[in-house]
């Protein structure tokens, strides 16, 4: 096994350093455990948790995930313990295993962002990333990502409250990805994260209902990829902070493409659920990938797609 730990596969953001490019998403990898009888977290550049939010979540009713062609439906809805749980109970265990640890938040209005934001700045976690797009809560979630001004007022609000790292997590719902991205950075954002999943349906025809109770659901999957591409692409015109790149991502071609579109880091999550060992192939693959192409480092590629 290639040692996915080395100079050409770091990663410096301001003043965080990651190890390698990859890192686990919000919502696919829990916290971590289930995942450590297949690898070491500290194999990864990063992990980003669980969606948090102030209260315990018991999260939507069942069924919450459907299987599509290429992709998984899921409305699963924030189930968590909730911020003090995380951060008494969860955290101290996870700033054990060598790696980032990015603490996702959500809320349902403006002030409980600002009430994590705060409640976190006091703790040692690596980076904030704030979750303005999720698709299936009723409240929140959407709204703050698909408004401009409701964008600058919650990228504020968290910013006056943290001096930790902070990602904002964008939703590809919207008009323009641009536009949304220029408006995070203008308020304090240190990093984008892009794409988080599409607004989905799918209905049992027998029933003639939807498959998932809460009738829609966030698309996650390689059909994400080609529009977590071009939006990484669209966003990297736009912006002068680095951007986390998310969406379809299962092997380390699909890494290139979003890291050549403009990505300094990626996520990945609905692969792992396909295959648990993902991370480990493709931090193997691509750094084989640079050694043989004489890459001394794979920060080089970042947005260097030629285009027609």
């Amino acid at each position: 096994m290639t040692n996915v730990t080395n100079e050409r596969l770091k990663v410096k953001l301001k003043n965080l350093e990651f190890k390698n490019p990859l890192i686990a998403a919000s919502g696919t990898v829990g916290y971590g455990e289930e995942y450590e009888e297949f690898f070491k977290l500290s194999s990864l550049g990063g992990i980003s948790v669980k969606g948090t939010t102030k209260e315990k979540r018991q999260g939507n009713k069942t069924p919450r995930i459907a299987e599509t062609p290429c992709g998984i439906l899921n409305s699963v809805g924030l189930e968590n313990p909730g911020i003090d749980c995380f951060i008494e109970k969860i955290l101290p265990n996870l700033l054990t295993k060598n790696t980032i640890v990015i603490a996702n938040i959500a809320g349902s209005s403006f002030y409980e962002y600002e009430y994590l934001a705060e409640k976190l700045n006091s703790t040692n976690v690596h980076a904030i990333e704030l979750n303005i797009s999720c698709p299936n809560v009723k409240q929140g979630g959407a709204s703050f990502g698909s408004n401009i001004k409701d964008v600058e007022k919650v990228v504020s609000m968290v910013r006056k409250k943290t001096d930790k790292f902070l990602i904002v997590k964008l939703s590809p719902n919207v008009t323009s990805i641009a536009e949304i991205a220029k408006a995070a950075e203008l308020k304090g954002a240190d990093a984008l994260c892009l794409i988080n999943t599409l607004v989905g349906m799918k209905i049992n025809i027998k029933t003639k209902r939807p498959i998932l109770k809460n009738n829609t659901g966030g698309l996650s999957g390689p059909c994400l990829l080609p529009v977590a591409v071009r939006m990484v692409w669209e966003t990297k015109k736009a912006v002068s902070i680095p951007i986390v790149g998310c969406g379809g991502i299962s092997s380390f071609e699909d890494a290139l493409e979003i890291i050549m579109a403009g990505a300094s880091l990626f996520q990945i999550g609905t692969v792992l659920f396909k295959n648990p060992l993902a991370p480990i192939k493709i931090l193997n693959d691509l750094n084989n990938w640079l050694k043989n192409n004489n890459i001394k480092n794979i920060s080089q590629l970042t947005g260097s797609v030629l285009e027609w």
